[in-house]
């Protein structure tokens, strides 16, 4: 399928996917609470005529269209938003306090729709199964664990999977990604420090655990500078530090929650472990206790099959040259894309929208985050080229 008819075809009703996009932008919703998005997905849908399971994984949806006989290909979009308050300047901003899609997760949902619509006008051509997987709680809830564990990627089994995001590295109008790992290996981590509190007039009448919280948030980052490779990248970020009302109190305790990013599980199991190790040797030098845990999934890291991404090169290269693919170097941010492509091929592939002309300058998980619309279409007929390229040459074994 010609990238360049379905992107022509895209831009006829370019209005009416950047649209849905504004209208999910405006209703920004957390993991598992992404209704309104579902229903808006349902209900367009429903008005292109293709079939649809709902309510998988609480708010996740998975359309089917094609004939069933042969090959099967699915496609993914994410929905949910950050608990983020938005400072863009833009006319459809988020109109529900410290919510915002900072992500750009409502243009992966408005482009897949479009994918389904170009994808619907084209049904007969489709010989086999393309699946659409919208997908909640894609910022820490390990959604596409669960839709993975509903069995999407089954019944018929799916052969290969593509996901698209929008990518402030990248100036609209060109692509990134790369074989094998793209991105990172993702826990979460909280430590919790107990002290003893008291005047803060008389500290040596107290077990200070701001003293030893600060002591540990620094030693921490001796793992990354003096224990790690310093080829092998790696990423702890201290991002929260909770403790204590007033003043002239020393608190009974502090609270620390942050990230670590690695290339590989195994690196992530081992870093875990000297974390557990750092904190708790740190708080007892310092007569207080430490307790780590690591709350939700750990995110493996996203791995590209290299015949899918040298596909998706292939397809742009066609319609744009060369000079627009960028092999991108490995990028410390988790994804549960990772969860389908733990099971099956897959690509996940970022789509510029870096446009100063348009403000679209800062990055994912910024308040400010704003993304160039114009490339919406293109994500769309995106999306259908690598659905039917990958089903000729699946046939073609």
């Amino acid at each position: 399928m010609d990238l360049g008819t379905l992107i022509r075809e895209a831009r006829t009703f370019e209005d009416w996917i950047v649209e849905l996009r504004r209208t999910i932008h405006r209703k920004p919703e957390l993991m598992y609470e992404e209704v309104e998005t579902s229903a808006l997905v349902q209900k367009t849908l429903r008005e292109l005529g293709i079939p649809f399971e709902a309510g998988i994984a609480e708010t996740g949806v998975l359309a089917t269209l094609g004939d069933s006989d042969g090959p099967c290909v699915a496609l993914r979009a994410d929905m949910d938003a950050l608990p983020i308050h938005e400072e863009a300047d833009v006319d459809f901003r988020s109109e529900v306090p410290g919510k915002m899609h900072a992500c750009g997760h409502d243009c992966h949902t408005a482009m897949l729709l479009g994918a389904a619509r170009l994808l619907k006008s084209r049904e007969s051509e489709i010989r086999g199964t393309v699946k659409l997987v919208f997908q909640p709680a894609e910022e820490g809830g390990a959604g596409g664990k669960r839709m993975r564990e509903h069995g999407i990627l089954r019944a018929p089994e799916v052969q290969r999977i593509f996901g698209l995001h929008v990518w402030p590295l990248a100036d609209s109008g060109e692509i990134a990604s790369r074989a094998g790992t793209f991105l990172a290996a993702a826990a979460s981590l909280e430590i919790r420090i107990q002290g003893k509190g008291g005047h803060a007039a008389l500290p040596h009448l107290t077990i200070d655990p701001v003293v030893t919280s600060a002591r540990i948030i620094s030693e921490l980052q001796t793992i990354v500078s003096r224990e790690a490779d310093p080829l092998t990248p790696l990423v702890i970020s201290i991002t929260t530090v909770h403790g204590g009302d007033a003043h002239n109190v020393i608190p009974e305790e502090v609270k620390l929650g942050g990230t670590i990013r690695t290339l590989s599980s195994e690196h992530m199991t081992a870093v875990q472990s000297r974390v557990r190790e750092v904190a708790d040797r740190i708080a007892v030098a310092n007569r207080c206790q430490a307790e780590v845990h690591y709350p939700g999934e750990d995110y493996p890291p996203t791995a590209n099959d290299a015949e899918c991404w040298r596909l998706a090169g292939d397809i742009w290269k066609d319609e744009f040259g060369g000079q627009t693919v960028h092999t991108s170097p490995p990028i410390m941010g988790g994804e549960d894309f990772a969860f389908y492509t733990e099971e099956v091929p897959g690509c996940f592939v970022g789509l510029g929208i870096h446009n100063p002309d348009e403000g679209c300058t800062f990055s994912v998980h910024h308040p400010k985050f704003k993304a160039d619309e114009s490339v919406l279409p293109l994500g769309s007929a995106m999306h259908v080229a690598y659905a039917f390229r990958s089903l000729e040459e699946l046939r073609a074994g």
